[in-house]
């Protein structure tokens, strides 16, 4: 990059995010050698922006906090995406955000190009944002941002943790990604004094704070945090073994439930044994309802219980009593 007023609002742009940025880093963002990196950190200084630099494996530069900023610089994708982003934003589990976004979209509305603002009111006014449940968990955004933060920078964090259980404790841990799975958060986080990963729902993380500590990054678990975590939370989840017998062709109960679904065996002609797992009861009944034949559960025994509730709650429905 050879322009040089160009470059510098660039080197700016970067400089906004809450992270310290290695001159190497910078350097190949830029296409530039890491000695002009360094003529243009004390050019920016001579502008007047504070610049702070760390020295270290760690290290790097960062613009100070609370300094005097200079216009926020999008490109036009990065406008709209803003905008969308804050008009969906009142669907998000986060304590407080919906008047926050809706003053951010309209003092971001304002300064957009007449071309970007049409595009803008287009998709709001062909989205509508599925609304949180009101009585569902809620995160603080504070946490979240401080929680962003010590991700950026590599920095360990402390905060209270209530477990499913309802145990308190408090944790210190060295962050590595923040993952958003459907109406919740989570953070996958090696925890220092358990000597292990860990993830943490964001909902029962209280009283979050940077401790000034940077770490050297681990080797994660699985380098995509939302695989990791989407096995890790499956794994988890209660697995219950189902064994029924349907009054259905091997052949035809194997094309209708599917690959998944469990191993399918032949009784005689006309009917089959399946035995396969699931994690919840509630799908087990709605795949054996749909099969659109007669079955008899052996197991588990919760499945047999809801299936019961599931028939009186028919037959109510239906208008037959007893």
């Amino acid at each position: 990059m050879s322009d040089t007023p160009g470059r510098l609002l660039t080197l700016l742009s970067l400089l906004q995010s809450p992270r310290e940025w290695p001159g190497s880093e910078l350097a190949e963002r830029l296409g530039v050698s890491a000695r002009t990196i360094r003529r243009d950190i004390d050019r920016l200084r001579e502008l007047g922006y504070p610049v702070r630099a760390t020295r270290g494996a760690a290290g790097g530069y960062q613009l100070v906090a609370g300094a005097a900023m200079p216009p926020l610089l999008l490109d036009d994708d990065e406008a709209v995406a803003i905008a969308v982003g804050l008009r969906t934003a009142s669907g998000a589990p986060v304590s407080g955000i919906e008047e926050a976004s809706v003053r951010a979209l309209a003092k971001l509305e304002q300064v957009l190009p007449s071309r970007l603002r049409r595009r803008v009111a287009a998709l709001g006014t062909a989205t509508v944002p599925m609304p949180a449940d009101e009585n569902g968990p809620s995160v603080d955004p504070r946490n979240l941002t401080t929680l962003a933060a010590a991700v950026a920078g590599r920095e360990r964090v402390r905060f209270g943790y209530q477990s499913r259980e309802g145990e308190r404790t408090r944790r210190l841990v060295e962050p590595y990604r923040l993952v958003a799975a459907g109406h919740r958060w989570y953070l996958l986080a090696h925890d220092v004094d358990r000597d292990d990963w860990r993830i943490f729902r964001a909902d029962r993380i209280e009283d979050s704070r940077l401790t000034g500590a940077r770490f050297a990054p681990r080797e994660p678990p699985e380098r995509d945090a939302a695989a990791f975590l989407t096995r890790k939370l499956s794994s988890m989840a209660p697995t219950y073994e189902v064994v029924a017998t349907l009054r259905l062709p091997a052949e035809e109960a194997a094309r209708l439930l599917g690959t998944g679904a469990g191993e399918v065996r032949p009784i005689d002609a006309h009917s089959c044994r399946l035995r396969g797992h699931a994690d919840t009861v509630e799908r087990s009944a709605a795949w054996l309802l749909m099969l659109g034949c007669d079955f008899e559960v052996h197991e588990p025994p919760e499945l047999v219980a809801h299936l019961r509730t599931v028939a009186a709650r028919a037959a109510g429905a239906a208008g037959v009593t007893a």
